[in-house]
């Protein structure tokens, strides 16, 4: 049995080093997958990911910039605390991405999360080049072979645990 992977880049291509997200999954598009594994570029549509979620999914895999105080470049991998449903945030926005309003959204909608990974990258900046440039910063460009190789790891060690159940 193929499980239902969905790997979701989010992000915003004219903001500098927030397009991390969408050029990760366009690079991974472009790989040969396994069965069952869906790769979209989201983008900053919040609706579309939100409506994208209430599909079961054994795993997704949300691929984005965030700032954790590390030096930029740096990619980690974690697990998100997903709250109850009494928490209460901002709206989703249709022409701006917060993950966090989009599992809020979900919820509201009746749909249950599913199991959630998040491949991150520290960016340099997010703010709009003053020349009109659009384009990661060096350090967040050399990081991206680096998530590719993070996810195609993500989902052979999941294939591997529903296999082996």
């Amino acid at each position: 049995m193929n499980p239902k992977l969905l790997v979701a880049g989010i992000g915003n291509i004219f903001l500098g080093d927030d397009a991390f997200g969408v050029e990760v999954v366009q690079r991974l598009a472009q790989q040969t997958l396994p069965e069952g594994v869906i790769v979209r570029d989201f983008g900053i549509r919040s609706y579309d990911l939100a409506y994208a979620l209430m599909d079961h999914w054994d795993l997704v895999i949300l691929v984005d910039a965030l700032s954790r105080g590390e030096r930029p470049g740096t990619v980690y991998t974690f697990e998100p605390e997903i709250g109850g449903n009494d928490e209460t945030g901002a709206t989703p926005d249709a022409h701006s991405m917060n993950p966090v309003a989009v599992l809020q959204l979900v919820k509201a909608m009746g749909g249950t999360p599913s199991r959630l990974l998040v491949v991150g990258c520290e960016p340099a900046s997010v703010e709009p080049d003053a020349e009109g440039n659009i384009g990661l910063s060096e350090a967040v460009s050399a990081a991206v072979p680096e998530a590719v190789k993070v996810i195609e790891e993500l989902i052979f060690r999941e294939r591997s645990l529903v296999t082996a159940a």
